[in-house]
């Protein structure tokens, strides 16, 4: 039976939730092993809330992540069947009900290399990404839409805590509408990168949207700016290797940015919104 790792067992999220799932975890894995007749093969890694298990089966090797059951699975299931392996990992088997796929084995973070690499990857996968998308995926236009109506109240909530001129700009070039059918991955950054055979580098652990594929750019920046010594040289970076418009490229920076501090000033953030400020500051007219 597996270890869990102490760090895994000390994310927030169980704080409130889930301990009845973590305590069945390491069972949890030895039943799906025996379902799928995987052969656990190393040390258990793990993101906020999923652990994933080295295995292998018939000298095949895979990786099994394990996470809470929910929309969130489904959700991940969908998008990852969808792109089918087009920069994504590869998905050989899921069982939503229990939280549990069975994915391609990755190696090398993205997260390892200069940021310079990082960032022109993050672009050249933006674009191998864009392809038609489903019908049925959220747009990234209703997204804005939906948000920019809660900025301004949330802004006054939390007590004004940066100058109405940022959010006067945010709402006022709050990308509501497209005219793209393209595939959008709603949580795109280096962290969800790693190393492959198939392609160089395959995302993992996607969300499918449909509409602006500049849509998490924003998060591309902030994500690594402590790394960033020049902030617009690598917003130029991802929009020339995404072959972005650039005008419309620094609109979605700066909506996702202003929507995204105010969200981490209310859930208690303290880090990420100093880096929103900067990113602002960085790319503001």
């Amino acid at each position: 039976m597996i270890n869990l790792p102490e760090s895994f067992l000390r994310m927030p999220r169980w704080w409130t939730e889930g301990a009845e799932w973590l305590q069945d975890l390491p069972a949890a894995v030895e039943r799906q092993c025996e379902r799928w007749s995987l052969s656990v093969v190393g040390a258990v890694s793990h993101g906020s809330n999923a652990v994933v298990v080295p295995v292998a089966r018939a000298g095949e090797e895979f990786v099994l992540r394990m996470s809470p059951p929910g929309a969130e699975v489904s959700d991940q299931v969908w998008a990852l069947r969808w792109w089918a392996g087009r920069g994504m990992a590869y998905l050989y088997d899921a069982d939503v009900e229990v939280g549990a796929m069975l994915l391609e084995r990755l190696s090398t973070p993205l997260t390892s290399r200069p940021i310079d690499e990082a960032v022109a990857v993050l672009g050249q996968l933006m674009r191998r990404l864009a392809v038609p998308a489903p019908d049925d995926a959220r747009s990234t236009a209703d997204i804005v839409t939906t948000r920019t109506a809660e900025l301004e109240p949330q802004w006054e909530r939390l007590g004004r805590p940066f100058d109405v001129a940022i959010l006067r700009e945010a709402l006022a070039i709050a990308p509501t509408e497209t005219t793209s059918t393209l595939a959008v991955n709603g949580d795109f950054h280096a962290g969800q990168v790693l190393a492959g055979q198939r392609e160089a580098w395959l995302m993992v652990d996607p969300v499918l949207f449909r509409g602006d594929i500049e849509y998490d750019l924003g998060r591309v920046l902030w994500w690594d700016l402590d790394r960033m010594d020049d902030i617009v040289r690598y917003f130029d970076l991802a929009v020339r290797e995404a072959g972005l418009d650039r005008d419309r490229a620094r609109d979605w920076v700066i909506w996702r940015t202003v929507d995204y501090w105010l969200y981490g000033l209310g859930v208690g953030l303290t880090e990420d919104p100093v880096r929103c400020a900067r990113l602002i500051s960085a790319l503001s007219r």
